[in-house]
């Protein structure tokens, strides 16, 4: 068969860096060729994180900020393309989600930097990006959208699965053997323990969740956080920092708390909002397919499997995709479907008033 290669890009809630795959959509299922994976430089990731309020100066900053990113994707591309010498020509799309730093559905918008026109220009090749807004423009959520990969990739007619996304938010898909798709932001994925991390260890991260995973969980103080409203709202639902942010953690924290516990209290918030959604919305699972940048967490996907239990968790690895390349590949693939002219939504999982052809095509 023919190649027919696209190129991924992917940068999340989680802030730490942008992900590159190269594609190949020619065989029975998507390939992954090639890979890279550039981290934001921490003067970068600061300036992202302030764009999620309102701040001085914003509009110039905000602009400044999707250059940059349009030059880090850029690089990342082209080195996933000189892994394997693959020409830009070679290449017949670019899906680009772009930086995420407002996500507000329930106003009618969803803000995402990344200049995709630069990034066109830059690397040569076309580029879709802008996803989202169509959907939320057709009253839907405009997240998440990686459902309709998922169940092209991870779907199977003999077993009721769900596909468990553990990024700075966490999100599920559901796929029944018979019946529709749905998916939904269950909550916070990473984004509140890597925030706790940076503010008490100096670390972008709890590496492996070794922290957490040295203190108990404060019981009253996790089931203050479940008190969240979000989680009992059925889907279709989606989330952000706009939400689960410093200034909501900080909220619901008592005066002097011991720090190693609250980390230990948020990991559970993770696994605990994770696994309530599954028993609410996603009944008849017999299979849990992981992914995200969670996964590397040794004792979140520990948690997970206790709480989960009898049901397996296992990575997306064991279904051919390595497991923080997942969203990647979706773009990808949500890439080809707006050259096709085919829809990339599914209104079951965002609640838009039907299917649409997402994303704005930007020519080299």
């Amino acid at each position: 068969m023919s190649r027919e290669l696209f190129v991924g890009l992917m940068s999340g809630t989680s802030f730490d860096g942008v992900d590159a795959v190269l594609v190949d959509f020619g065989g029975p299922a998507p390939a992954v060729l090639s890979s890279a994976h550039h981290p934001f430089p921490a003067d970068l990731r600061a300036e992202l994180l302030a764009l999620n309020s309102a701040g001085v100066n914003e509009l110039e900053r905000a602009a400044a900020c999707g250059n940059e990113l349009a030059r880090r994707y850029a690089a990342a591309a082209g080195d996933a393309l000189a892994q394997i010498s693959i020409a830009a020509r070679e290449v017949r799309a670019i899906g680009c989600h772009g930086q995420t730093v407002r996500h507000r559905p329930d106003a009618g918008y969803t803000l995402q930097l990344g200049n995709a026109a630069l990034l066109a220009e830059l690397a040569g090749v076309r580029v879709v990006a802008d996803f989202r807004s169509r959907d939320v423009a057709a009253g839907g959520q405009g997240a998440p959208l990686a459902p309709a990969f998922h169940a092209a990739v991870f779907g199977d007619r003999g077993e009721d699965r769900a596909v468990l996304n553990l990024g700075g938010i966490a999100n599920l898909t559901h796929l029944p053997a018979a019946g529709p798709v749905t998916g939904f932001d269950c909550g916070p994925g990473n984004c509140l323990l890597d925030l706790w991390a940076q503010s008490k260890l100096g670390k972008p991260f709890d590496r492996e969740g070794a922290w957490a995973a040295g203190a108990r969980f404060d019981a009253t103080l996790l089931a203050h956080l479940l008190a969240e409203p979000f989680f009992l709202r059925p889907p279709p639902k989606s989330t952000g920092r706009d939400l689960f942010n410093e200034s909501w953690l900080r909220s619901h924290l008592p005066g002097q708390p011991d720090p190693q516990q609250v980390q230990a209290t948020l990991l559970e918030l993770t696994v605990q909002s994770i696994s309530d959604a599954m028993r609410r919305w996603c009944p008849g699972t017999r299979r849990v397919i992981a992914c995200g940048g969670g996964v590397r967490n040794r004792r979140l996907m520990a948690r997970l499997g206790e709480q989960l239990a009898p049901l397996p968790v296992e990575s997306s690895e064991r279904h051919g995709i390595d497991a923080s390349l997942v969203e990647a590949t979706a773009f990808a693939w949500l890439a080809r479907r707006t050259l096709q002219e085919a829809p990339g939504n599914l209104p079951a999982v965002t609640g838009a008033r039907g299917e649409r052809v997402l994303g704005a095509i930007y020519a080299p």
